[in-house]
């Protein structure tokens, strides 16, 4: 996981948490976990869609995932659900599924993932722009967990993955140098 550093130029990430799920040489992309899009809920965002769900879902937000094509969205989900054609492993025990078979299962009994959120949008990165980003102290790292990546405390979330690498926010500054 992304954790980004106080300071960070692009306040689109300030505070972020983002989970990394797709990464090689050519390009990055990742899925930000604790951005609740305000007064969006994953039941309203299906009824507007027009998936009706057989079971009540909670009012769970709808994150934004990132500044790339907020227009698309996605699932990030455990692994326990997986559509053949669209899901892809990104490790972990978590799928990343973007295809509206995933919207259905989540309003179904006995199809939907144990644990889901939905994200509007990505952020990515082009050859070496996250690996630079990161030697250049933008960003910094730690495992994920349930509790990070599905948890509903999403003005935590940032501060608990700090604490996951031994780090408080008061530790960190918004400044940097180099020795």
């Amino acid at each position: 996981m992304l954790i980004a550093m106080p300071g960070i130029e692009d306040p689109r990430f300030e505070r972020a948490l983002l989970l990394v799920c797709s990464h090689d040489e050519q390009h990055a992309m990742g899925i930000a976990v604790n951005r609740p899009v305000e007064g969006l809920t994953v039941p309203g965002l299906l009824e507007r869609l027009g998936v009706k769900p057989v079971i009540e879902l909670p009012p769970d937000f709808v994150l934004l995932g990132g500044p790339v094509s907020p227009e698309r969205g996605f699932v990030l989900h455990t692994d326990d659900y997986r559509c053949e054609d669209s899901s892809v492993a990104v490790g972990g025990g978590v799928t990343l599924t973007q295809t509206r078979e995933v919207l259905t299962a989540i309003g179904s009994n006995d199809r939907r993932p144990r644990r889901a959120i939905l994200t509007l949008g990505y952020a990515g990165w082009g050859a070496g722009q996250l690996e630079h980003e990161i030697r250049e102290g933008v960003w910094l790292t730690c495992e994920p967990d349930e509790t990070l990546l599905f948890g509903d405390d999403h003005e935590h979330k940032w501060s608990m993955a700090l604490a996951k690498i031994g780090i408080g926010p008061h530790q960190l500054s918004a400044h940097t140098g180099r020795a």
